[in-house]
């Protein structure tokens, strides 16, 4: 999860605290930690029970039909059943933000039946650590910490939260909380405020946030958290707050970027997380906006640690987030995609899929996991045949900041991210750009409509403007064989956020470019954008949409 930052200071007696805390407060902090009988007032708690839905799903997304937005998935099991920790997003869906007030809980016996049940307002962070400030529930993870002396269970929360009385450069801070189940009712296992932030338990300087939790075969306590490629790791005690050894620095995982994910299998450890290695050769992603999952293995909890590859590949969401779980013998990966209802960047959605192990080499290798989707219903049959065609463009390789295959997967968003379109934007930008499709096969077509976006007005010589103008050229097989202009052609629009349609006489071809020129003020030269090019064909036909990867044949 990508987020904004947060701080403290240090404890006496008491567990990471802000100097000395009163006896009533040190009181109410252990009593919580003990799991004795303070009332759930006199610690902070949450006390309504939490309220459930039953749900029959046929797939990915668990939630689906645009109701609740999941996001930031961490898996656990207990009581055998298989628990699902997220996030709750709650963005409009013109809104670039994370707007995440509470986290809920899905809860299934048995993944492949589709039967789960649906907690949507487990906790909200204000009404267990008072000293967060509301709405701000980013990606946490429940755990099952070591048993207590009479044998009960307790589960810890790992929360990153905002701080609201802290003059640290961030904010972001990751608080405790406690519960006999991960229903609840949850505590503040640690009143006197967060664990970790950027004044305690030792000064740093980076995002608090995402925290990962991992209880040890021999019952040792490890948390690892981390953002924007820093990530860091710490022994904790058996109460599970107290810092045991100080916090290091963890190297050695490639591109990692954020989201973090401990395990252990067959004595390796295994690290996942989002990764944001970019480049056109990257083995993670194209786009720097889009995450991949990686992982690395090491031999103890704290390394050293060694970058192993990609387990799944960049989604329909920008950020990425793994948590993984073992249950009934089955692997499972949990993360979230953009694929529900009314989905998005920042209306994400929680998908679980089995993953395989490669036992023929040590360490074991995780396979890579496809993404599996519930069926969807046949889209309708439409004049636009852009989805079957491969995309390329004069400045390739694009920039990373832009995505070559926003251009025909068949979406215009309200507020595009630079990886919604496809962009041209460089330091010193040419007079002219051109995109272009290849089909397999020749295509007959007689129509095209692009929808332009921009950041400065037209006539500019900076940012990303609309071009001056624009036309269209088809690959001349008769004849001559070489790029022509499409002959009598419509008027070419140039306003930008809404399509620009132009109409031609019929034409057959395999390959079809826009040429556009940049705007300028006479001294440099605008950068181009767009968010979607369709092409048409005379008559509705089914659609197809491309799914290999490798291009066809160049037209040259």
């Amino acid at each position: 999860m990508q987020s904004t930052r947060r701080g403290t200071g240090r404890r006496p007696a008491l567990p990471l605290g802000r100097g000395a805390a009163s006896a009533r407060t040190q009181a109410c902090a252990w009593a919580a930690i003990l799991g004795i009988g303070l009332s759930p007032a006199a610690v902070g708690a949450q006390e309504t029970a939490p309220v459930s839905r039953e749900l029959t799903v046929p797939g990915n997304p668990i939630l689906a039909d645009g109701d609740y937005y999941s996001t930031d998935p961490a898996p656990l099991v207990a009581d055998g059943q298989l628990w699902i920790l997220t996030g709750r997003d709650e963005a409009a869906s013109d809104v670039n933000d994370f707007i995440m007030p509470e986290w809920q809980l899905l809860k299934t016996a048995d993944p492949a039946s589709g039967k789960w049940t649906h907690y949507p307002a487990i906790i909200k962070p204000e009404n267990v650590f008072a000293w967060a400030e509301k709405a701000r529930a980013y990606a946490g993870q429940i755990v099952e910490g070591p048993r207590a002396a009479d044998g009960r269970k307790r589960y810890y929360l790992y929360a990153p939260v905002l701080e609201s009385d802290s003059d640290a450069e961030d904010k972001f801070a990751i608080g405790v909380a406690v519960a006999d189940s991960p229903l609840g009712p949850w505590r503040d296992a640690h009143p006197a405020g967060p664990i970790i932030s950027q004044k305690v338990p030792y000064p740093n300087k980076i995002q608090n946030i995402d925290p990962t939790v991992i209880v040890d075969d021999d019952q040792r306590v490890y948390i690892y958290w981390g953002t924007f490629g820093q990530l860091r790791g710490m022994e904790l005690a058996r109460d599970m707050i107290t810092p045991k050894a100080p916090e290091q620095t963890v190297t050695g995982l490639t591109g990692f970027f954020e989201a973090p994910w401990i395990m252990k299998r067959k004595g390796t450890y295994y690290m996942l997380y989002a990764g944001n290695n970019a480049g056109p050769k990257s083995d993670c992603t194209q786009a720097v906006y889009y995450a991949c999952i990686a992982y690395g293995s090491a031999p103890s909890p704290m390394g050293p640690w060694t970058y192993r590859g990609v387990m799944l590949h960049p989604v329909s969401s920008t950020t990425s987030h793994p948590g993984a779980v073992e249950f009934k013998g089955q692997w499972y990966l949990a993360y979230h995609t953009a694929d529900a209802k009314g989905g998005g960047h920042f209306r994400r959605s929680v998908a679980l899929d089995r993953m395989e192990w490669d036992d023929s080499v040590v360490p074991a290798r995780i396979r890579t996991v496809v993404p599996t989707l519930r069926p969807q219903p046949p889209l309708p049959p439409s004049r636009n045949i852009a989805r079957a065609a491969w995309a390329t463009a004069s400045n390739d390789p694009v920039p990373v900041q832009f995505w070559i295959k926003a251009l025909n997967n068949g979406a215009v968003k309200e507020a595009p991210l630079p990886p919604d379109m496809w962009g041209s934007w460089s330091p010193n930008n040419p007079p002219r750009q051109w995109i272009e499709y290849r089909w397999d096969k020749p295509v007959t077509i007689d129509g095209s409509r692009l929808w332009f976006w921009n950041d400065q007005p037209a006539g500019s010589g900076v940012g990303v403007a609309p071009p001056a103008s624009w036309h269209l050229e088809y690959w001349n097989t008769t004849g001559k064989r070489g790029w022509k202009t499409v002959p009598r052609a419509s008027a070419y629009g140039t306003t930008p956020g809404a399509f620009q349609d132009v109409s031609f006489p019929a034409i057959t071809t395999r390959c079809l470019r826009a040429v556009m020129d940049a705007s300028t003020d006479g001294k440099t030269h605008a950068a181009l954008a767009v968010q979607e090019w369709e092409v048409l064909a005379p008559k509705p036909q089914p659609i197809a949409v491309r799914s290999d990867n490798s291009p066809p044949d160049s037209c040259s």
